[in-house]
C-alpha cells in the first residue's frame, strides 16, 4: 500500500484523528465523569435542599401568620389595649371579666390550629397574664419566668417584627405537646401609639423537620442539619463533630471529616435566616466511577481495532463513489437536472448511482410534464373565470341604462355611457392584477354611475389604508359584490341606503390579513336562498374560484339576514399579497 494513495492517507489521518484522541479520552474520561457526577449530584442535592427549604419556609410563614392574627380582630386588640392601660387595675369587675373572656375566647377560636404539626400558641400580656391554646390542653408551669427567656428578650428587641426561634423544649407547659418545637414570636403593639400590648409565640413540632430533612435521600451517603441565624446548630439527622461544625461556620465548601471528605451544599431559609446544610460523601462518589476506568479502556481498545479493520476494508470502495454522488447532488440542488453520475461495476454503490441517475431523469420529466402543465391549466382557468365575470357585469350595467332610457333622462344617460366606456376600458384590459387604489377608483366611477340613477336613495363611502394603495389584488374581485349590493339590496328598498367599501390591514390569531369589506343596509337576503339561486350567486362563485386559484388560504365570509342589510368580507393573508414595486416612490 503506497503512502501516496488515498487509502494510506486516510489511514494515517484516522490514526492521528481517531486513535490518539480515543486513547487520550479513555484515560481522561473517568476523571471528567467523576467531576460531572459530583456536579450533577450537587445540582440534584441543591434542588432537593431548595425544595426542603421551601417546605420549611411554608411552615414558618404559617407560624408567622398566626402571630399577626390579633391585628385583624378589633375586639381582641381593644381587650389588649384595655388590659395594658394604666387604669386597668382600677377597672370594675365587669370590665375585667369582659376583657378576660374576650382574650380567652379569641385565643381559643382564632388560634385553634387545624394542622397537627402546629402544636400551640401562647400569649403573655404586659401584666404577665398568660393565655394558652395548645393541642395537649396543658396548663403553664406555675411562675414560669417568661420575661427572663432569651427568646423573649430577642422578640422584644425586634420591635414588632417576627422572631424565629430554633428548636427548644416546651418547658413552660406542664404537659408538653411535643418533645421539641421551633417557634415564631412577635410583640403585639398598638397600631397607633406603638405601645407594647403582649408577646405571642406559635410553636410547631420538630417532627416537621424530621419529615422534611430526616428522609432526604441522595445517591451517596449524606447528612443534613439546620443552623440558626447565629450559625449555631439546632437540628441534625446525624451527630456533627465540633471540627465539622467549625468548618461549616467558616464557609468551606469541602469538609474534612473522620475517615472521609464531604461536599457541602447549603440553602438559606427565609425569612428566618436559617441555613440548611447537607454533606455528601466524596469517597462514595469516587467509588462509583472506578468501574468506568476498566470499561472505558476495554471499549477503547476493542473499538479501535474493529474500526481500523473496517476502515481499511471499506474506505477503498466507499469514499470515492460517495464523494462523486455528493458533487452531483449539490449540482442538482442548484437546479442542474442534466448532470449524471458516471458509474462502473456491479456492486450496490453502482446500483445506487444508477438509481440516482434514474431519479434525476424522472424528476426532470415530471417537472416538464406536470408542473408546467398545471401552470398552463391554472392560467386557462383564470382567463375563463375572468371572461365569465365581465359579461355578467356588463349585463347588469346595461340594464340600468335601459331604465334611464325609459324615463327619458337622455342627459344622464349620456354621462352614464361615458362612464361606462371608462369602466369597460379598465375592465377589458389584459392585466390580471390591479392595485387597491385603482380598484377603488373603478368602484367610485361605477357608483357615480349608479348614483345618477338612484339620486338620494344611494350614499356611498369608500376607505382604504394608505399603506395598501399599491398592494396588488385580482382584477374585478370587489366589483361583483358592489353590483349585487346595489341591485339586490338597495334597489328593492324604499328607503335611502348606504353602501360602504373598505380595505384594511387586520390582525387575527397573530396573523395579518388584507381585509376587504363590502357592506350595505338594504333589504338583505337569506344566504341559503342565495346559494340555490344560480343567477344571484354566479358572481360570488366566480370570485371564490379566483381566490382559491390565486391564494392558499383565503377567507370568504357572507353575513346577511332579510331586512338587516348584507356584508361580504374577503380576507387574504398579508404574506400572500404582493406590492406593485413600479408604483412605489
Amino acid at each position: 500500500m503506497k503512502l501516496s494513495s488515498l487509502q494510506s492517507k486516510l489511514t494515517i489521518f484516522y490514526v492521528l484523528t481517531i486513535i490518539v484522541p480515543v486513547l487520550i479520552i479513555s484515560f481522561l474520561m473517568p476523571f471528567y465523569y467523576q467531576d460531572l457526577m459530583e456536579k450533577e449530584t450537587e445540582t440534584l442535592t441543591e434542588t432537593t435542599v431548595t425544595s426542603a427549604g421551601r417546605n420549611i419556609e411554608t411552615y414558618l410563614e404559617d407560624l408567622e401568620r398566626i402571630t399577626i392574627v390579633p391585628y385583624f380582630n378589633d375586639s381582641f386588640m381593644n381587650a389588649l389595649e384595655t388590659k395594658a392601660s394604666a387604669d386597668y387595675p382600677k377597672a370594675d369587675l365587669a370590665t375585667k371579666m369582659f376583657v378576660e373572656k374576650t382574650l380567652s375566647y379569641s385565643l381559643s377560636t382564632n388560634f385553634q390550629n387545624l394542622r397537627k404539626d402546629i402544636v400551640g400558641t401562647i400569649m403573655l400580656t404586659t401584666d404577665n397574664s398568660l393565655y394558652i391554646e395548645n393541642t395537649s390542653l396543658s396548663s403553664s408551669v406555675p411562675y414560669f419566668p417568661f420575661t427572663r427567656q432569651d427568646w423573649y428578650h430577642r422578640t422584644i428587641s425586634l420591635d414588632g417584627k417576627a422572631a424565629f426561634i430554633g428548636t427548644h423544649e416546651q418547658n413552660y407547659l406542664v404537659t408538653p405537646a411535643a418533645k421539641k418545637v421551633f417557634s415564631v414570636a412577635r410583640q403585639i403593639r398598638d397600631p397607633e401609639t406603638h405601645k407594647p400590648l403582649a408577646v405571642i409565640m406559635a410553636d410547631s413540632d420538630t417532627a416537621v423537620l424530621d419529615d422534611i430533612l430526616g428522609n432526604l435521600k441522595f445517591n451517596v451517603k449524606s447528612f443534613a442539619a439546620v443552623l440558626n441565624e447565629d450559625n449555631e446548630l439546632f437540628y441534625s439527622n446525624h451527630p456533627f463533630s465540633k471540627d465539622v461544625l467549625k468548618q461549616i461556620k467558616s464557609g468551606k465548601t469541602t469538609i474534612k471529616g473522620k475517615g472521609d471528605t464531604y461536599v457541602l451544599v447549603s440553602k438559606v431559609v427565609q425569612p428566618a435566616d436559617w441555613k440548611i446544610v447537607v454533606l455528601l460523601s466524596k469517597s462514595e462518589l469516587s467509588q462509583k466511577v472506578k468501574w468506568f476506568y476498566f470499561t472505558a479502556i476495554l471499549f477503547a481498545i476493542g473499538g479501535l481495532i474493529l474500526t481500523l479493520m473496517l476502515f481499511s476494508i471499506l474506505s477503498r470502495w466507499i469514499v470515492k463513489p460517495f464523494r462523486m454522488m455528493m458533487k452531483v447532488m449539490k449540482k442538482v440542488e442548484r437546479g442542474d437536472l442534466d448532470v449524471r453520475i458516471h458509474t462502473s461495476g456491479h456492486d450496490e454503490i453502482t446500483h445506487l448511482g444508477n438509481s440516482f441517475n434514474a431519479m434525476i431523469s424522472r424528476i426532470n420529466e415530471l417537472i416538464n410534464r406536470e408542473y408546467r402543465a398545471v401552470i398552463k391549466q391554472r392560467n386557462a382557468e383564470f382567463r375563463a373565470l375572468q371572461s365569465q365575470i365581465q359579461p355578467h357585469f356588463l349585463f347588469n350595467t346595461l340594464s340600468g341604462f335601459i331604465a334611464l332610457n325609459r324615463i327619458g333622462d337622455r342627459k344622464t344617460l349620456e354621462k352614464a355611457i361615458l362612464s361606462l366606456s371608462q369602466l369597460l376600458r379598465y375592465s377589458m384590459g389584459q392585466e390580471e392584477w390591479t392595485t387597491v387604489r385603482d380598484s377603488f377608483e373603478l368602484l367610485q366611477s361605477y357608483c357615480r354611475l349608479q348614483q345618477l340613477r338612484f339620486q338620494d336613495r344611494l350614499t356611498v363611502e369608500f376607505y382604504y389604508d394608505e399603506e395598501l394603495a399599491n398592494y396588488l389584488i385580482p382584477k374585478l374581485i370587489i366589483q361583483p359584490f358592489v353590483e349585487n349590493s346595489i341591485i339586490h339590496g338597495i334597489e328593492p328598498s324604499f328607503k335611502p341606503c348606504r353602501l360602504t367599501v373598505s380595505a384594511r390591514l387586520a390582525a387575527e390569531n397573530h396573523e395579518k390579513f388584507l381585509s376587504i369589506r363590502i357592506e350595505d343596509d338594504g333589504i338583505g337576503f337569506n344566504p341559503e336562498r342565495m346559494s340555490k339561486s344560480k343567477g344571484t350567486s354566479i358572481g360570488i362563485s366566480n370570485v371564490r374560484d379566483r381566490l382559491d386559484l390565486l391564494y392558499q388560504n383565503p377567507q370568504f365570509i357572507i353575513d346577511s339576514a332579510e331586512g338587516k342589510g348584507a356584508a361580504v368580507i374577503i380576507k387574504i393573508p398579508a404574506k400572500e399579497v404582493r406590492k406593485n414595486e413600479n408604483l412605489i416612490s
